[in-house]
């Protein structure tokens, strides 16, 4: 079959545009924003792709906005060398920094959307929108005077219209459950705090845990304060739980890893084909050196994540416990343009102390086997049995000897397979297509007076499980098209059951009572206090092989 011409001919422009792209990233932009290091471009390679931009713009068939197949190209471009190199757009930057940031500015509520309107699923206590008036369940209609309902609500749109410079006001048009008519809230924007430890509490008579959401400027600072309540509550024992942390700043990651070593240890090191190698070690001032010490880890726990993780192992100062991590060892280093937007570009790559590269393999310019990784994983048993972890890199060893791996995360010390007792269909259809999230919701908001009464954790448990929301949400289930499965939905009780309930849980209380809630349930928590009874948190040399005689 041959080749359509005029087809092919359709994607030049783009192709050419995209050439074009890659002068003006390397030639035009780091000229201008490299200051003490600049990097040099051959003249005639730069030229030539300028003019060729000049080309397109005089002389092509149509009118063409040039910068909007820049803005499409660059994306492009940057996934050809590797999976963490990103265009982030001037109308997204701030949304990107914001998670890391200490602080932003905005109204101070978390909301959900359903059925094309914002529902305010909880309020900041002390923030802006709760001086104001706001409660949790409340929906948005309107935002300074103008309808706000139907297709055009999006998160993204919905974080444009909230956030906004400290000081500046925004009018909320609100319908409250069981009301007819709308309120009306004038809300004066304010500095949110984000918090990267969500929980600190006892989970037994000695052992402190400590939830670790991400790796942001305040994360350190925030694990001290931990650390005083912990001491406080007489804690001998140590977990800080990094599952479902994705990373953040290496610096945060440093500072905590820090605080549990001796002096002069090596945390991690960095180096590129442009970056010097460069060594992060201990200062020996950390408060907690001696203290037994476990760190939780899955799939999900990614980069300044795997630097802690990796540096408590390598220097084996305490046990890893979970599902081996994710697998993201590349740095990359934020350049921002002078229309606002940016690119994280990869710089060099992450080692830990034994020399392990974190990074997992990929190949460049082809995302598609990194982003199946993890369900690879999934299908080849990853998550059920550690026989089944592949290493593509070889053997290291920590400070006392023992065999730790490379080829992309860190592989635990203690390996708790998924839960996957009483797992059936319909369970993960009802998890994956988000109905638990919705009913969940629906619940809360339905019956809000009265889950409002109760301030302890156990009490708002114990009256759900008598609630017998797995029946109500099968109900629900069935009416918004997942059919109802009687012998699956006894067999998936106790997961359903935990699913629902903590969703409400969180809808109600906070991330702190969530969190207690479902490690109630947790065998990698079970196995964590078995280490601590069994006096094994701090790991122990391998025993030399005995020699035969001949």
């Amino acid at each position: 079959m041959k080749a359509n011409p005029n087809k092919s001919n359709r994607y030049m422009p783009l192709l050419m545009a995209a050439c074009v792209v890659v002068g003006i990233l390397i030639g035009t932009f780091y000229a201008n924003h490299f200051s003490g290091n600049r990097l040099s471009i051959i003249n005639s390679s730069s030229n030539k792709l300028n003019n060729l931009l000049h080309i397109i713009d005089d002389e092509y068939v149509d009118t063409v906005n040039v910068n909007d197949l820049v803005e499409k190209a660059m994306p492009q471009i940057l996934a050809e060398l590797d999976p963490h190199s990103v265009y982030i757009s001037a109308k997204d930057v701030q949304t990107a920094n914001d998670d890391l940031k200490g602080s932003f500015s905005g109204v101070g509520i978390e909301f959900t959307i359903r059925q094309d309107t914002i529902h305010v699923q909880n309020v900041i206590k002390n923030g802006p929108a709760e001086r104001a008036g706001l409660l949790a369940g409340d929906k948005i209609i309107s935002v300074d005077g103008k309808p706000f309902v139907g297709k055009e609500v999006t998160n993204e749109e919905a974080m444009h219209r909230l956030k906004g410079p400290k000081d500046t006001k925004v009018k909320l048009g609100v319908l409250r459950y069981h009301e007819k008519k709308p309120r009306y809230f004038t809300v004066t924007r304010g500095d949110i705090p984000q918090k990267s430890v969500t929980a600190t509490y006892m989970l037994d008579n000695e052992t402190g845990y400590i939830k670790v959401k991400n790796f942001g400027e305040n994360t350190y600072p925030e694990l001290l304060i931990a650390l005083a309540q912990l001491s406080q509550e007489g804690f001998e024992n140590l977990v800080i739980d990094l599952r479902g942390n994705s990373g953040g700043y290496l610096m945060s990651a440093v500072q905590m890893a820090n605080e549990f070593l001796p002096k002069n240890r090596l945390i991690v090191y960095t180096k590129g084909r442009k970056s010097p190698r460069e060594d992060y070690r201990s200062d020996g001032h950390g408060s907690y050196q001696q203290i037994p010490l476990v760190v939780l880890i899955d799939e999900t726990s990614a980069s300044a994540s795997e630097i802690f993780a990796g540096a408590i192992q390598d220097n084996d100062r305490g046990t890893i416990i979970g599902r081996r991590s994710f697998g993201k060892g590349l740095v990359q280093k934020p350049i921002a343009f002078n229309d606002g937007s940016m690119i994280r570009l990869t710089i060099a790559r992450y080692y830990t102390p034994s020399g392990r590269c974190i990074q997992k393999p990929y190949t460049m310019g082809d995302d598609k086997d990194y982003e199946s990784d993890l369900m690879d994983r999934y299908q080849h048993g990853e998550y059920f049995s550690s026989d089944s972890i592949k290493h593509t890199g070889q053997i290291y060893h920590t400070t006392l000897g023992r065999n730790v791996y490379g080829g992309g995360g860190i592989t635990p010390d203690i390996f708790v397979p998924e839960d996957t007792l009483n797992m059936t269909s319909y369970y993960k259809e009802a998890a994956m297509s988000g109905l638990i999230l919705q009913f969940a919701y629906t619940y809360t908001d339905d019956n809000r007076v009265k889950l409002n009464t109760f301030k302890e954790l156990k009490e708002l448990s114990d009256y759900l499980v008598k609630q017998n929301t797995v029946e109500l949400f099968a109900s629900y289930a069935d009416h918004n098209g997942l059919r109802r499965r009687n012998l699956m939905i006894r067999k998936s009780h106790t997961l359903l059951e935990k699913f629902i309930n903590s969703r409400i849980i969180y809808n109600i209380m906070d991330d702190e009572a969530w969190t207690k809630y479902l490690n109630g349930y947790d065998p990698v928590i079970s196995a964590t206090l078995k280490v601590f009874r069994t006096h094994s948190a701090f790991p122990q040399k391998p025993a030399a092989k005995a020699k035969t005689r001949k």
